[in-house]
Parts: structure tokens; C-alpha cells; sequence
């Protein structure tokens, strides 16, 4: 990450251009962290980001990006957060759906729906964790039966992101009867919608719905949106997830900063500052930023290579314990306060960020399955026991 002259050029031109979109036509979206706030303002915004190119710079130009270097990318991450641009709520296409499709799609599926994710027309979301499918996520008991060009879908996922306002999901399911474990499942992309496809949206104790229930009931999808060989879902799906460990842990740390940066001014305006045990947090949360910062890197270096490095497995476990703690901080500097909603239905940010932190240790893998993961495929330790 030294800054060579074309990388401070990159710097600069990205800069640049998200100043001048967020101080004027999308002011009114600039630091929005959620994703429920304004949707047609955000889907207007991932539009504008996908007509100048910003979209998915990672990409190759021929499906909307720029070709952009691990360095570039990085860069662009980090200037995105900096400026405070909104939360993406395209970023499952992005970061997931997208990378996923140019590894293992089909050149008709790369050309059918790569060019929409970049060009921020689809929305879409992931169809993973059930109700008893969620760290254990070769339990899943969703269903797809063949009938001659298509499958039919019948079971119910949870917890899924932006499910009420996407446009596309991709589901793993069960394809083969009787299959049992990581066995026999299949990757598929479904339109959400079409008759056979509920959504429900999940309230949180912030008083926002970013979740859904997704039932499927019938619920269509072409053979040739399955993703990967019939019963090969599970390759695929673990594919994905090596996906979410990339670039975009660059800017949730650049949003972890804003946050920290926050607090501090907190803490200086209601005198908490002055508390040396106070103080002696703050620094020991800035410390950790910083290494979380040095690891992240360290795992990116390896990344071109499309192997997870020993260290990639620990990121999740770190940052997600990091940012609980922070969010335990936040409620420590501001007190009875914090406690006060601005709105009959909403809390000020820092405490919303300090509700939504009791999830990060669960989501996309609990601290305890992160800590198997650990165990198991950094280490070379013996597999935990597992039930018949």
C-alpha cells in the first residue's frame, strides 16, 4: 500500500468525484449507515455510482468495472467511507453475488446479470441461514425439485438482508432427496418477484427492519440460473463466503473509524475524557483498529492467489469482538443519555451502532464457529466430534 503517484492519482479522482456528488446532489443521503432510510434516493445513488464506473471498480471493464488492483480498490474503499457515503445497499451484488458469478458462473449468466449488479438496476439479496440453519449451515432444508427447465422451491430463509427491497436472491437448497449434511445442495438465483415468494420484514430493538423472512412456496427458478453443477451448491457457497472476507473490510473499518472518531467527540463534549479509565479505552480501542487495519492487509496480499490465508480466518473473530466492545464503550461514555430515543421509534446513532454490535458476533458465523474455524482449517487441529 505505498502510495505510488498512479495510486494518489486514483486517490485523488475518486475523492474528488464522491465530494462532489455527496455536497451536492446526494447531500441528502451523505452518512446515512442503515439500510431502510431513503431506498429510492440509495437506488438512485448506486445508479449514479454505476454510471461513472465507481460501482464495482474491481471488476472487469467488460461487465461495468474498472479493472482496478487490490491497491486501487482498497484506495477507493477507503476514500468511499471517508467522504461518508451511505451504506451500499447494492453491496450484496458487489461484494458477493457479483464475485461469485465471475468464478463460477456461466459466460450466458455472467452476461444476463453482471452488467445490472454494476449498473445498480438489481438489488439483490442471500438466501443462506434458516431457522435451524444458521453457523450450521449444511442443515439447510430448503427444497428445489427439477421439472423439466426449472426448479421448483418450496422452505423459508431468515435474517435476510435487504429481502424486502431486492429485485434478485441467491438461494442454497437442497436438490437431491435425502441428501443429509453439505451433501446435495445446489446453488440457485431467483427472482423475487413472482408469485411464490413472501417477505416479511423482521423489526430490531433499533426500530428498523434491514431483515426478512423469505418463504418460498412454489416459488420458480431457470435451470440455467443454477450456479455450479446440480448438487455442487455447497462449493459455491463457500466460495462466497471467502468473498466477504475481501476489499469491503477496508471500508467497514473506515466506518468503524468514523464511529471511534465520534465517540471521542462525545466523550470531550460530556467531560468524559478526563476519566483515565475512560481514556485508557479509547486508546486501547484506537490501538485495535490499527491492528485490525495491519491484518486486513496482510490478508488482502494474498488475495490475488484466491486462497484464504491462515490469518483471513481470524479477521471475522477480531473485528466483530472489537466492535462489541466498542459499542459497550458507547453506552459507558454516554450514559443515561444514550438511553433516550430521538424519535418515538429511533435511538441516536452511537447507540443503534451499540444494539446492532450484539449481532456482529453472531451473523455470518458465531464467535464460537469462528473459533472452530480456527482450530480446524488455520491450525490443522483435530475436527471437533460431530453427531451421527
Amino acid at each position: 500500500m505505498d502510495d505510488t503517484p498512479e495510486l494518489e492519482r486514483f486517490r485523488a479522482e475518486a475523492a474528488t468525484w464522491l465530494e462532489s456528488q455527496l455536497a451536492g446532489p446526494f447531500r441528502d443521503i451523505r452518512g446515512l449507515n442503515n439500510h431502510v432510510d431513503l431506498i429510492e434516493r440509495r437506488r438512485d445513488w448506486e445508479q449514479c455510482l454505476g454510471a461513472a464506473g465507481w460501482s464495482c471498480v474491481g471488476w472487469p471493464a467488460a461487465y461495468g468495472g474498472r479493472d482496478a488492483s487490490i491497491a486501487q480498490q482498497v484506495v477507493f474503499a477507503e476514500e468511499y467511507a471517508r467522504a461518508r457515503a451511505p451504506a451500499r445497499i447494492g453491496h450484496i451484488g458487489v461484494e458477493l453475488a457479483g464475485p461469485t458469478l465471475l468464478a463460477f458462473g456461466t459466460p450466458d449468466q455472467k452476461n444476463r446479470f453482471l452488467p445490472d449488479i454494476a449498473a445498480g438496476r438489481a438489488i439483490w439479496c442471500q438466501g443462506y441461514s434458516e431457522p435451524n440453519a444458521g453457523s450450521d449451515l449444511a442443515n439447510v432444508r430448503t427444497k428445489a425439485r427439477r421439472d423439466g427447465d426449472r426448479y421448483i422451491i418450496d422452505g423459508q430463509k431468515i435474517w435476510t438482508s435487504m429481502g424486502q427491497i431486492a429485485d434478485w436472491c441467491f438461494v442454497l437448497c437442497r436438490t437431491e432427496p435425502g441428501s443429509v449434511g453439505n451433501k446435495g445442495l445446489s446453488f440457485l438465483l431467483v427472482n423475487m418477484h413472482q408469485p411464490g415468494v413472501t417477505v416479511r420484514p423482521i423489526r430490531q430493538m433499533t426500530g428498523e427492519s434491514e431483515f426478512s423472512e423469505v418463504f418460498f412456496d412454489g416459488a420458480l427458478a431457470e435451470v440455467r440460473d443454477l450456479v455450479g453443477a446440480d448438487g455442487n451448491g455447497w462449493r459455491v457457497a463457500m466460495g462466497l463466503l471467502g468473498f466477504e472476507r475481501g476489499v469491503s473490510t477496508l471500508a467497514q473499518q473506515m466506518q468503524f473509524r468514523n464511529e471511534l472518531d465520534a465517540l471521542i467527540e462525545l466523550a470531550k463534549e460530556n467531560g468524559k475524557a478526563a476519566d483515565p479509565l475512560i481514556r485508557q479505552r479509547l486508546a486501547q480501542a484506537q490501538i485495535g483498529l490499527r491492528i485490525m487495519r495491519f491484518n486486513a492487509l496482510r490478508l488482502l496480499a494474498n488475495a490475488e492467489s484466491g486462497q484464504l490465508s491462515p490469518e483471513g480466518y481470524t479477521y471475522k473473530l477480531y473485528w466483530s469482538t472489537w466492535h462489541r466492545d466498542l459499542g459497550e464503550l458507547v453506552m459507558d461514555v454516554a450514559g443515561p443519555a444514550a438511553e433516550i430515543g430521538e424519535t418515538a421509534e429511533r435511538f441516536p446513532p452511537l447507540t443503534t451502532m451499540f444494539l446492532m454490535s450484539r449481532a456482529d458476533t453472531i451473523y455470518a458465523g458465531t464467535n464460537q464457529i469462528q473459533r472452530n474455524i480456527i482450530a480446524e482449517r488455520a491450525l490443522g487441529l483435530p475436527r471437533e466430534a460431530r453427531g451421527p
